[in-house]
Order: structure tokens, then sequence, then C-alpha cells
């Protein structure tokens, strides 16, 4: 008899054609959850999880009794109670690297939109306001030869880095838990306190993974250390900066402007005060969302799940602990 699997969400379809050969495979699309009793069902008879954004609880590790794996399709693993997994004897895996280059991209995209005013601009074209020369206070700022503020240089930061340092020619400083001797002679990059990064950068580019430590990081105080002149980005986790501090900053003239791809409501309200921020350019999670990087993802996570299954230790393990103490 074949052994279940639930795909939960972004999983390519040919990964899922493939897995079907081997496993008994039940897709969920529409972010089903415990009120839905084909997904408890199929939940209580899964020996592992594949997908993205599935919200693990004790709750749902209780009705999963069979459960072996369960791997992100995604770097992040935010949803995923490593702790709890590990006492219960459960792999759990993600898909790094695959997606550096990507979502980089999209977040020096997200940069130079914010700094062109490119996103405000682009309206003003399409509403028929353009009728003259562009005003000067519609002016953007350059990009080149400016200070990048790299808070958080793990591999995506990096990507960032050196897209600025050898794209852009600019300065690159970073905040980090610890000193990337490499970075630094590979990019010339200056490890700087976190005031200092943020007194003397012209973009402050935020990049470090959600943690209670890292819950609102950025905030009031943060944003006041800013130049006036100074752009901030978020590529990292919504709850890593205060929402409130951000609107404040960029309706105050705290800070010029700002640019994020995520938030810590997804999907964001239409409601929601951020929205009505000229100066704030706003993407809905499009850092790996490309066709190639999507598909490789899951391609990633299929093989975390296969050799996880076949009782071996994952090529992205987040909790080898499970494997050291057999």
């Amino acid at each position: 008899m074949k052994k279940v699997i639930l795909a939960y969400n972004r999983v390519s379809p040919q990964v899922l054609e493939e897995l079907e050969k081997e496993f008994e495979v039940v897709y969920f699309e529409n972010n089903e959850y415990l009120d839905d009793p084909r997904f408890v069902q199929t939940l209580q008879k899964t020996a592992g999880v594949i997908g993205l954004g599935l919200n693990v609880t004790k709750e749902l590790l209780d009705l999963a009794p069979t459960l072996k794996i369960i791997s992100n399709v995604s770097v992040g693993y935010d949803n995923l109670p490593l702790e709890e997994l590990s006492k219960r004897g459960i792999m759990a895996t993600n898909t790094p690297d695959v997606l550096n280059d990507t979502t980089a991209d999209a977040i020096f995209g997200i940069l130079i939109a914010a700094a062109r005013r490119m996103t405000e601009l682009d309206h003003y074209v399409k509403s028929g306001a353009w009728t003259e020369l562009l005003p000067p206070e519609l002016f953007g700022l350059d990009v080149h030869h400016k200070k990048l503020g790299i808070i958080g240089m793990g591999r995506i930061g990096q990507a960032i880095a050196k897209r600025g340092h050898f794209g852009f020619d600019m300065e690159i400083l970073y905040h980090n838990r610890s000193r990337r001797p490499d970075v630094e002679e590979l990019l010339n990059a200056h490890y700087v306190s976190m005031d200092e990064l943020l007194a003397e950068s012209d973009f402050v580019c935020l990049m470090v993974p959600a943690s209670l430590e890292t819950k609102n990081l950025i905030s009031y105080g943060e944003f006041s250390k800013m130049k006036r002149t100074a752009i901030f980005i978020n590529g990292s986790r919504g709850q890593n900066v205060d929402e409130e501090a951000l609107y404040d900053a960029l309706q105050n003239g705290t800070i010029w402007a700002a640019g994020t791809d995520v938030f810590k409501e997804e999907p964001l309200p239409a409601h929601h005060k951020l929205l009505t921020c000229k100066n704030l350019v706003t993407l809905p999670h499009i850092g790996s969302s490309t066709a190639e990087t999507e598909h490789k993802m899951s391609v990633v996570a299929a093989k975390n799940l296969q050799t996880g299954l076949k009782g071996q230790q994952p090529p992205n393990l987040l909790n080898p602990n499970i494997f050291l103490n057999q």
C-alpha cells in the first residue's frame, strides 16, 4: 500500500505527478485546515506533508499520528515548531539556496522602484496626469554610488549586496549576528553597529529571519535614526517591522520612502492604512514567485520528502538532532 502524502499549496504540477508514482497524494490548494473534514481525514493517515505555509500546531500534530516529515516549499520555516517536531521525531525541511538569486532580484527591484518612484509614476501616467514635463517634485533619487545597509547578511542578503556592489557601485554596510570576513573581502563590505548602519545608510534593507528576537525589530526608534532621505526595504517577514511606525515614518517625512514584499497580515486587507502611502512600494510576497524558481523549490522539497520517508537524513533537514540522537 502506498504511503499517503498531504500536498498543501504551491507544489508544481510536474512534481505532484512524479510524487503520485510513489505515493497516494491528496492535494489541497485553498488554505484548507482543521475545520475541513477531508483535510483532517487525510492528516490522520499521512506520512508526509509537502507545501507552503501550513500552520503547524500541537493540535494539528495530535491529529497526525503517522506523520514522519514536513517538507516546506520555502526557505522560511516560521510555520514549523521545531522543538515540538523534534520531540515527536518528525523531520522538518526547507528549500534554501535555490531561491537566493530570484528573491534578491525582487528585493533589489523594490529598492529601485522606491528610489525612482516607479509605481507612483506608473499610476501618474495611466491616470492621464502626464500632460507636460515631469515636475521636479516628482523626481526620484539615485541608486548608484549610494550606501546600502543590509541587516542580516545571510545567503539572500549577500546576493542583494552583490547586486548593489557590482551593479551599482554601492558601498555596502552590514549588521549581522557575526562578522563575515569572506563577504567583507569580496564586496569591500563594512561591518557596523545597528545604530551606525541606520544613521549612515541611504538604503536600509532588512533581511533577518522571523523570531521572537526580531519581532518589531524596526520601529519608531529605528526609523528616527535613519536619514530623512533614507529608503527602507523589508524583504524579511512582516512581523519584523512595526507597521504603525512605518506608516508614521512615511507620512511624517521621517524617511523618504519604503518598499515591502511582506506584511504582518497576508493578504493585506484592502482598507489597510499603508496602502494610502504614495511613497511606499507594496508587493504581494513575490520574493521567489517566478515559474522557474517555484518549480525548482518543489523539486527540492520533493527530494527532501522522499529521502526522509526512506529513513535517510534529508538534504535540508532543520532538526538534525533527530538523527544525532539515534
